[in-house]
């Protein structure tokens, strides 16, 4: 590496370090979501260069941004990060929640989820926008609200305002921490429910009186637990590379689910997350209500999960189905140019290939998959997401702006079949 280059990377680790630190210093906690200032801070930044920008704010707390520097070819590029985070207890923290840096890491709530890839994203957007030619791709970045609940306000408005028009996308959650390297390229369906069930109140110390409507709800909820995750999967042959390569990534995760990999993939799982019902301890319970999380491999049925389930709430008249939003998993083929081309990018910047895997979870890159947009998650991180003393790594940041930069061209390259 000659002089030229080292000052270059050593002004590009400044800026990164200096940019992740300021979206940090912005407390951006969700619930309440309010971004604006964060927002406006970003679109300053962006404003420098010669880039179309479209502000879209159906919630004015809960502004985004979209800014498209015009390439050299028709086909574009997106990168799209969140500016939200996830609230936090300042006083379980031992450094600043709001941006501390100390021995090469940058600590704060939202530094590796995902304020810190949102700093490489606006390195990029310098990188191509001070070049001496255009990119060889259209450029996209969508820096987005909300994502922490839901993204009604974020990804959902930018997608509502028709302001996306990407062949792919890249969105910037972490998904290499340590010695694991993978790129998500699918998520899980989903189905949450909501049950209630309706008994008959009683004094408590003669429940033979009553009907206990949380008796109720645990028998229908076990019953209904043994159903689905006993049920085996059936899909779409064109996911088992996906589902292959998940084996192999959780199969070493130190989260404990090399142990559960059958349970992971093979059959539904199912999760009771909220349990209500009550009033005193001494009064046998006339109502209850329990929230459910299921979740279903990419390829397979969530609907027909979901039907299983009703029938199985169904049988039983106690207890109704209150409520209920579900979706289907999504998935790009790891044979797809957006695939390809963030794998490719990786080779010079990852020690080891990247897993194009199934997260367990989904979040912006299922909505922008569901709107017919290929996407995939990539970022060099850590594994602190919401916890106390957060933190993102400089060689992390590092990584991830070299990634990144490398993948214009090669997704420029790529072959789309018509």
């Amino acid at each position: 590496m000659n002089r030229n280059q080292i000052h270059r990377t050593d002004r590009r680790r400044e800026r990164l370090l200096d940019s992740t630190a300021e979206l940090l210093s912005f407390d951006t906690q969700n619930p309440p979501g309010d971004t604006r200032s964060v927002l406006e801070w970003v679109r300053e930044r962006v404003s420098q260069f010669d880039v179309e920008t479209e502000w879209i704010a159906p919630d004015p707390s809960r502004p985004n941004l979209v800014a498209t520097l015009s390439g050299r070819s028709d086909r574009t590029l997106l990168y799209e990060g969140h500016l939200d985070t996830v609230p936090f207890d300042r006083e379980a923290w031992s450094l600043d929640p709001l941006g501390e840096i100390r021995d090469g890491r940058v600590y704060g709530r939202g530094a590796t989820d995902m304020k810190g890839t949102v700093a490489v994203m606006l390195e990029t957007l310098r990188a191509f926008a001070t070049a001496a030619e255009p990119p060889p791709v259209t450029l996209q970045f969508a820096f987005v609200s909300d994502e922490e609940t839901g993204g009604t306000h974020g990804i959902d408005a930018v997608l509502e305002a028709d302001a996306i028009g990407a062949d792919g996308a890249v969105v910037g959650e972490t998904t290499c921490v340590d010695d694991r390297y993978s790129i998500a390229v699918a998520d899980k369906g989903r189905i949450w429910l909501t049950l209630e069930a309706t008994g008959r109140a009683a004094h408590g110390s003669r429940p033979m009186n009553g009907e206990n409507a949380i008796d109720y709800l645990y028998s229908v909820i076990d019953s209904c637990r043994e159903s689905i995750t006993s049920r085996r999967l059936e899909y779409d042959p064109a996911i088992e590379r996906i589902l292959e390569e998940s084996r192999a990534y959780y199969g070493s995760c130190p989260c404990g689910a090399g142990t559960h990999l059958e349970e992971l993939f093979e059959h539904p799982t199912f999760n009771l997350g909220r349990l209500v019902g009550g009033n005193t301890v001494n009064s046998v319970p006339q109502t209850a209500t329990a929230e459910l999380d299921v979740r279903v491999t990419p390829g397979a049925s969530t609907e027909a999960v979901l039907d299983q389930i009703r029938s199985c709430i169904d049988a039983r008249e106690s207890v109704s189905i209150r409520d209920v939003s579900w979706a289907e998993g999504t998935y790009v083929e790891p044979s797809a140019p957006i695939v390809e081309a963030v794998t490719a990018a990786a080779e010079d910047v990852l020690p080891d290939r990247p897993l194009a895997r199934c997260a367990t979870g989904g979040g912006d890159a299922k909505k922008l998959r569901g709107a017919g947009v290929p996407a995939v998650e990539s970022a060099v991180g850590s594994g602190t997401a919401h916890e106390v003393d957060e933190y993102v790594s400089v060689e992390a940041l590092e990584r991830t702006a070299a990634w990144y930069l490398e993948l214009p061209p090669l997704f420029a390259t790529r072959s789309f079949d018509e």
